[in-house]
């Protein structure tokens, strides 16, 4: 293809496809121990196309039963935040607020450090179509005040959203960002003087606050054209009192001990529990598997506060819309750990008393609950009855 003809096509693309990483920057990328034979690689093996058959997960996803499954029957109750709520001091010097899915603003030891930030009504390149909200953004971005530095874990629409980005380029903030994300940010407005742009277990410190990179197990990709030239990340923030991790999207690996190991224990994780499905059981986790992944960056055992976040907001997956919470409150259960679970809205210390309310039962259909274990009841052999559980009524 002429280099004129190519140059056509991309003037014609989206402009939320962002821009692929050229000059420094591709070299940069060239020169990872991340990136081998054109393309990042994950800390494991994964398979990041559907596994199995496309044409049963069609008929999974779009029969109309399913899909009633996957949306609330009700209105979600968001927690009505306002920036008065948000100005108040943190009594013990951490505090989160989870805006929905993925995006939470932390603030730790004095600074505010907002993390996926994702205030559009569609995670999609396109204001007609993709997936749409199921509720709405607590507050808006205007109100929620100044933030000191926006943390991007990739660059898939529901985690990198360009009118979110497009408006907060033109404050103050930070942007911290894995390697490549950077090509996205420019392209849209963000200076590159704001950008810090990290490999994996690379730091960079903002106000006092240190933020690395560290592994994931997922992948990358905006446009038509995906060359796997943008890495993802999970991240640490670690101030002088406090400590979180957010996890990104990603896959179970064996390195969640490694992060554990070298940068917690952690008094908040913020843990992807939704969106998981059969089809792709390597790039995103199911409750127990964030539950899982939790210990092990704790060293083991139960410590601090587990935020699941990635659920509740978009329908991304098979599963039920309010699975993630049933199933992740029953992990936290069997392994004595101390679950956050707040209104999208609502913030909370999580070295304090945490919300612990279901909430989302008034919105709730009918569940399911293949994952709890039923011992038989009676005596001699037969299979455990199945249990159905109707949200709100246990």
């Amino acid at each position: 293809m002429s280099r004129s003809l190519s140059s056509g096509l991309r003037s014609l693309q989206p402009a939320a496809f962002g821009a692929e990483a050229t000059g420094a920057r591709l070299e940069r990328i060239r020169k990872s121990p991340n990136f081998v034979d054109g393309t990042f690689q994950n800390p494991e093996g994964a398979r990041i196309r559907p596994d199995g058959s496309m044409v049963e997960f069609a008929k999974i996803y779009f029969r109309k039963e399913e899909r009633a499954r996957r949306a609330p029957t009700g209105t979600v109750p968001v927690h009505a935040t306002t920036l008065a709520d948000l100005a108040k001091p943190s009594a013990s010097g951490l505090r989160a607020t989870w805006m929905g899915h993925s995006s939470v603003l932390v603030e730790i030891d004095g600074v505010r450090v907002l993390f996926d930030p994702v205030w559009g009504e569609r995670c999609s390149p396109f204001a007609f179509a993709g997936p749409k909200r199921l509720h709405p953004v607590p507050l808006p971005l205007a109100a929620l005040g100044p933030v000191d530095v926006v943390v991007i874990s990739h660059d898939h629409y529901d985690h990198l959203d360009m009118p979110t980005i497009k408006a907060l380029a033109h404050s103050d903030t930070v942007f911290a960002v894995p390697l490549g994300v950077g090509a996205h940010l420019e392209h849209w407005g963000v200076p590159a003087d704001r950008l810090r742009e990290l490999d994996w277990h690379e730091s960079t410190t903002v106000s006092g606050v240190t933020l690395t990179a560290t592994p994931a197990r997922h992948f990358c990709g905006r446009g038509l054209r995906n060359p796997q030239h943008t890495l993802w990340a999970s991240w640490v923030a670690a101030g002088p009192e406090h400590r979180v991790y957010h996890s990104g999207d990603t896959g179970y690996f064996q390195g969640f001990q490694e992060i554990g190991a070298g940068h917690g224990p952690f008094d908040l994780t913020m843990i992807q529990v939704g969106a998981y499905a059969e089809f792709w059981p390597d790039i995103h986790m199911t409750p127990e598997e964030g539950m899982r992944a939790h210990l092990d960056l704790q060293g083991g055992a139960p410590h601090g506060a587990l935020l699941p976040i990635h659920w509740g907001t978009f329908n991304l997956a098979p599963h039920a819309w309010a699975e993630p919470g049933e199933w992740m409150s029953d992990a936290a259960a069997d392994a004595g750990q101390t679950l956050a679970l707040p209104r999208p809205g609502q913030p909370f210390e999580p070295t304090g008393d945490v919300p612990r309310d279901p909430w989302w039962r008034t919105a709730s259909s009918p569940l399911d609950r293949p994952w709890r274990r039923l011992q038989p009841v009676g005596v001699g052999p037969g299979p455990a009855p199945a249990e159905v559980d109707v949200a709100g009524e246990r």
